[in-house]
Order: structure tokens, then C-alpha cells, then sequence
């Protein structure tokens, strides 16, 4: 009996690997954890994009802090650094995630078992009214949205919502972008009308239900852990994975290399091809979603017996893949063709080596 009320409960899903969302309690943050200003992009805590559209004063951060509910030790912050009393109607603002295709074959979108949904987490504002949730479903491209309510100003507030099922069409189940859960911060009028259904998209559904307006005053702020999406129509309690599980997950979609100090190694090693290039290659900590970008910053090449500073350009090979990356160094001289050498930080001002596969 006991067992059949828990399989009730959890709508017969599996008890483990319920959350299609990567990162929900905002505990990795490989690209840092201190506040970012820029408007558009992943800059802070890993899987999470922060957006601006439209506006012509508004500026925010977004940054990882260490504040939550009980249960959690970190959530995600956004405040207003420049406010934005009056809002166009075309003006809005989001922080979102992504969900891979192939991720949602569970939820069987576009068949006749299509499954309902439930997103919940911990919310926290320094205004109070209504905020936007929506769920946008790529390839079909249908959106539902709906606000849910902040009562209390500075108060950890736990909040659910559910999404019906969607039987008509549904995502490519592959590697690329499935599905986007949307959380509003603000939206001008021509952004915000809920929806009762899933509805063919337009930015008229974008953040649905969204009045409350978190660009209207300096230092206004807006807090989010434990965010939760999951198949059934109950909430169940939030899915707490390793930090070593969520970090993995997190590695699949963005990694970043030799992010301290004191000669901290990359793990990629090379050869030089002549005086002024070297061939450097190695193995991802876990393959990407797909073959990545990559971004550096001030690389230390190291000839494992005596150092060498380089500051020159890096590049990606063709050779490169999902699963291990092969890339050139062109510096002006100073190499010795046929020496090996590695990628190091330095004793300061950590350098970096980043492979970016987000959706």
C-alpha cells in the first residue's frame, strides 16, 4: 500500500533523475561567482542566460550568492544597478535555461501519452505582485505561460505551477534546444499576456501574467533556488544531487580550465611544430553536447623543465570534437620544434581555457 501511495505521488515516474532542470539549487558557477553586468549571455551561474530586450536605461547584475531557504546554501540574484521607471511595450527581461531535446523524450510531447508537468522552487523578492513562469517548446512553437505571486517582500516563498500536456507536436528529440523555461523579472505590455493553453507563440505570450517590474527601482533584487521541473502534475520534494553530479551535468554544455593560480595544469599537452607553434591536445572532463567553442585568456605555456610565458592567439583544430579538443598556439619565437610543453596558470592572475557547447 505504502508503495503504491508513493508511486501516486510520484505519478509512477522514476524517484531519481526527476528534474529536467540542470543546476536548479545554484551551486556551480564555472565561469564565477560574483556579480555580472553584461545584458545578454551565460555569464554566472552555469546553464542559467540572463536577457535584456529592448531596454534603453536598465541595467542589471546577475551573480550567485549565498543565501536560500532551508535546504539550500546558494541561490541566484539578479538587482537593478540602473532603474527603469517606465517600461515600452516591447521592453522585458528574463533568465532562462534551456533544455536539450533529448532530454524531454519522458515527457512524450506530440503523442497521445503526453504527460503533464510540474515546475516549482523557492522565490525571493524585494517587491511583492506578479511574476512570469512560461514554458516554450521548440519545433512546435507553442508556449504556455502564467504568473505566480510574490506575497512578501524579502521572504523565501516556495511556489508550484503546472503545465498540461501537450499531445499535438512536440520537440527533435536530439542534442539541440527542446525547451525553454522562462522566468520573468519585468515586461512591457505587448510581452505579458497569460495563457489558458498552450498557445502558438508570439512575444505576446513571452512572460505571461508579468506586472510586477523589477527594473523600476535602484538596488531592487530577485532571488531563485531549487528550481525544480518535473513529469506528473504534484510537485515532489526537490531532487538534491551531488555537487559532483551537477557539476558533470554542467560540464556538458560549458568547462573551464586552470581557473586558479600557482601553476595550476589544464591537462592538455603538446608539441611544438616549429619556433613560433605548438599543437596542444586532451580529453574533455565528460563529452560536450556537441563540438565547442573555446575562449582564453592569457595562456602560460610550460616546457615541464623551464617556464615560458606566451601571450599570443589559440585555436580550435578541425580535428576537434565533442569528446576531445586538438588546438594550435602561435606565438612570435622561443619554442623548440620537437619539445613537449603543457598548459599551466601562472602564480597569478589565473588565466583560463574555456569550451563553450550551450544551447
Amino acid at each position: 500500500r505504502e508503495l503504491a501511495e508513493l508511486g501516486a505521488v510520484y505519478d509512477s515516474g522514476a524517484l531519481s533523475n526527476r528534474n529536467l532542470i540542470i543546476n536548479g539549487a545554484m551551486q556551480v558557477a564555472q565561469r564565477g561567482t560574483a556579480a555580472h553586468n553584461e545584458g545578454n549571455g551565460y555569464f554566472s551561474l552555469d546553464r542559467w542566460h540572463q536577457q535584456k530586450v529592448n531596454q534603453d536605461q536598465f541595467t542589471y547584475s546577475v551573480e550567485q550568492v549565498s543565501d536560500g531557504p532551508s535546504g539550500f546554501s546558494k541561490c541566484l540574484r539578479v538587482t537593478t544597478s540602473t532603474a527603469e521607471t517606465a517600461l515600452a511595450s516591447d521592453e522585458f527581461g528574463r533568465i532562462y535555461q534551456s533544455i536539450e531535446g533529448q532530454n524531454l523524450t519522458r515527457v512524450g510531447f506530440g503523442t497521445a501519452d503526453a504527460k503533464p508537468l510540474t515546475v516549482s522552487f523557492y522565490v525571493k523578492s524585494s517587491i511583492t505582485g506578479n511574476f512570469s513562469c512560461s514554458l516554450y517548446l521548440n519545433d512546435a512553437n507553442v508556449i504556455y505561460s502564467q504568473a505566480y505571486t510574490i506575497n512578501a517582500a524579502n521572504t523565501w516563498e516556495y511556489k508550484t505551477l503546472s503545465i498540461p500536456a501537450y499531445t499535438t507536436a512536440g520537440p527533435n528529440l536530439d542534442n539541440t534546444q527542446g525547451a525553454i523555461l522562462n522566468f520573468g523579472l519585468f515586461a512591457g505590455s505587448g510581452i505579458n499576456t497569460a495563457t489558458t493553453n498552450w498557445t502558438s507563440y508570439t512575444t505576446t505570450y513571452l512572460l505571461g501574467g508579468q506586472t510586477a517590474n523589477l527594473a523600476a527601482t535602484l538596488n531592487d533584487s530577485w532571488r531563485v533556488t531549487g528550481v525544480q521541473l518535473e513529469v506528473g502534475s504534484e510537485a515532489t520534494p526537490f531532487e538534491h544531487r551531488s555537487f559532483g553530479q551537477e557539476l558533470a551535468l554542467c560540464q556538458r554544455y560549458f568547462q573551464r580550465y586552470m581557473d586558479t593560480d600557482n601553476y595550476e595544469p589544464s591537462g592538455f599537452t603538446g608539441i611544438a611544430t616549429s619556433s613560433t607553434r605548438a599543437y596542444f591536445s586532451g580529453r574533455f572532463t565528460v563529452p560536450m553536447r556537441s563540438t565547442p567553442s573555446m575562449t582564453h585568456a592569457d595562456l602560460r605555456i610550460d616546457k615541464f623543465s623551464t617556464g615560458f610565458n606566451y601571450n599570443g592567439t589559440a585555436n580550435l583544430d578541425g580535428a576537434t570534437t565533442e569528446k576531445a579538443a586538438l588546438f594550435l598556439v602561435d606565438t612570435a619565437s622561443g619554442l623548440v620544434t620537437g619539445d613537449p610543453y603543457h598548459l599551466i596558470a601562472s602564480t597569478s592572475d589565473p588565466q583560463h581555457l574555456s569550451f563553450d557547447a550551450e544551447l
